[in-house]
């Protein structure tokens, strides 16, 4: 645990939300509109900004629209392979660039991209959630632990390793990424590492965000930052594959954000935040949290690890195992 220093500076934490859209499947230019938030956050004096799930390079809006169930199909396997060429690959130093922003701006930053890891071949892709912090250092790095519906169709599941938690001035932060919010088991081991202020990453959704900030936060007696990114039918770059295909049947809004902020009594600091682009700020305080402590702690006086207790496996999973 962190050492608590009860100044205004430790207690205060001034937070970006970067509720913006990517420019879809283009990895390159969408590091570039995460740069120019990045630095837009840092000028307005946050020390935390955080991004919506996927948003490099983009949530797979297109399974859904395109028959994406259907077995050996020519546009599936040919979207789903830009999708792979645009998405992440953390160990060849793709986010370089964001680290040494992060550094330069002294700011921490949440970022939900998909990651092409390595140490699982390199060819299937991960929704993973990555935290960098003040210092440009890459800290931790969760994989969705199991992708949501037809998100099944292009990514593939995670693990355990990422399950991390941060100091940030008195605060622990943690995050996870969309539906696996409503996994109980998921956001207590976070709890159960000291987390008192949750980051929830969508791809774009009021209906999302609504009920579970809230819900959150009443059960973790936490602050919890929800960040949704926004997709519109105009934002689908015109050079993407089978693009006639997808907008067909493609609505005006895919999503249409939701980003919203509930403190420890589960009640709004910011509610949900609708069809609007930009860097949304608060500022919370630490205090908050100490105060709705008294009456209940999911992991501390307010439970009981004699009756049940979780188990947590934290490897990184891979098929193979060198042992020169």
């Amino acid at each position: 645990m962190t050492k608590i220093i009860d100044t205004p500076d430790q207690n205060n934490l001034k937070i970006g939300m970067a509720q913006i859209s990517p420019v879809w499947l283009n990895k390159k230019a969408t590091i570039d509109k995460i740069k120019q938030y990045i630095i837009k956050a840092s000028n307005d004096g946050c020390k935390l900004v955080v991004f919506g799930e996927a948003l490099l390079p983009g949530y797979p809006f297109w399974v859904s629209m395109t028959d994406g169930a259907k077995f050996n199909s020519k546009v599936q396997k040919e979207i789903h392979a830009h999708y792979i060429k645009n998405s992440i690959q953390i160990e060849t130093g793709e986010l370089d660039d964001i680290c040494t922003l992060a550094k330069q701006h002294n700011i921490a930053i949440y970022l939900g991209l998909m990651e092409r890891a390595k140490n699982r071949g390199g060819h299937s892709i991960y929704c993973s959630l990555v935290y960098i912090n003040s210092e440009g250092d890459i800290k931790s790095v969760h994989r969705k632990l199991q992708p949501t519906y037809e998100e099944r169709l292009t990514w593939a599941p995670g693990d355990g390793y990422g399950l991390r938690v941060h100091h940030l001035k008195n605060f622990t932060v943690g995050g996870l990424n969309c539906w696996e919010n409503w996994m109980p088991l998921a956001r207590n081991t976070l709890y159960g590492l000291g987390e008192d202020l949750h980051i929830a990453v969508w791809p774009g959704s009021d209906f999302n965000t609504t009920d579970i900030t809230r819900f959150i936060a009443r059960e973790s007696r936490s602050f919890v930052v929800s960040v949704s990114s926004l997709m519109r039918k105009k934002d689908f770059p015109e050079y993407t594959p089978h693009l006639n295909a997808i907008l067909e049947n493609c609505p005006d809004t895919l999503a249409n954000g939701g980003s919203c902020i509930a403190g420890p009594d589960g009640e709004w600091v910011l509610p949900p935040v609708i069809d609007k682009e930009g860097l949304i700020t608060a500022t919370i305080d630490f205090n908050k949290v100490l105060e709705e402590r008294q009456n209940f702690d999911p992991v501390g006086h307010y439970s009981r690890p004699d009756v049940t207790k979780l188990t947590v496996n934290r490897e990184r999973q891979s098929t193979v195992v060198i042992k020169e």
